[in-house]
């Protein structure tokens, strides 16, 4: 896979990904940056190459909760594949990057044309479905602790990095907590050899012991992508 490559657009045959690339923009992903609102039109599709957005559910004008990730291995925007230009999620840029973006109608076109497109998106569109329902089982029977660690597993996948740069408030509204709880359940961590933490930069230091800590939610998300998404 090549560094201008995510891993939906890998899998494509090669006439089928030339093609969606050509009619693509290859832009950066800015931190923070708000990609799309519930409600809202879709006018985009992103391939994140480098990057990854979080999504976030908004309840009653709630901070929300993060119930997903889109990264290097997916697609923000999916919900066009079932011919609905209306975002069901708040997403943002957690980690700054690169991806491509296509035109809703370009990309709807190259739908129509490609069927090894349409059977990729309707693939990753599943797994991604899994991933939502995962999540919001594990915000009602896990604890803090075992969500943190899943959290930071998830986002160590798309950095591909041990070092996360991320405030103890950031991972508060994305877990949809208190900031006290993370600096309790991060201090643990830290106690316990797992991670390092200093001024907005965390440290992997164990990630076998993070994986152990960590509530099952994150092996099932990583086998559902490797059984559908890896082995087809």
């Amino acid at each position: 896979m090549s560094f201008h490559e995510n891993h939906l657009i890998e899998r494509l045959p090669r006439k089928d990904r030339h093609h969606l690339l050509a009619m693509s923009d290859f832009i950066p992903l800015e931190p923070s940056a708000i990609l799309s609102e519930p409600g809202g039109a879709t006018h985009h599709v992103y391939f994140p190459t480098d990057g990854f957005i979080s999504l976030v559910a908004m309840i009653d004008g709630s901070p929300g909760v993060a119930v997903g990730m889109v990264g290097r291995e997916g697609m923000l925007g999916v919900q066009v594949v079932l011919g609905i230009n209306t975002a069901p999620l708040h997403s943002l840029v957690q980690g700054a990057g690169n991806a491509w973006r296509t035109e809703i109608v370009l990309f709807q076109h190259e739908l129509e044309r490609s069927p090894a497109l349409r059977r990729g998106m309707h693939t990753y569109l599943y797994v991604l479905m899994a991933q939502l329902v995962v999540s919001a089982a594990c915000l009602r029977f896990h604890v803090l602790s075992q969500r943190l660690a899943r959290w930071l597993l998830m986002t160590q996948d798309r950095v591909r990095s041990d070092h996360l740069h991320v405030t103890h408030e950031y991972i508060a509204f994305m877990l949809g907590v208190r900031r006290v709880g993370i600096t309790t359940a991060a201090a643990a961590m830290q106690r316990e050899g797992l991670i390092e933490y200093r001024r907005g930069h965390l440290m992997v230091l164990d990630r076998k012991g993070l994986e152990a800590e960590a509530c099952s939610c994150y092996a099932s998300d990583k086998q559902k992508y490797a059984n559908f998404l890896v082995q087809h």
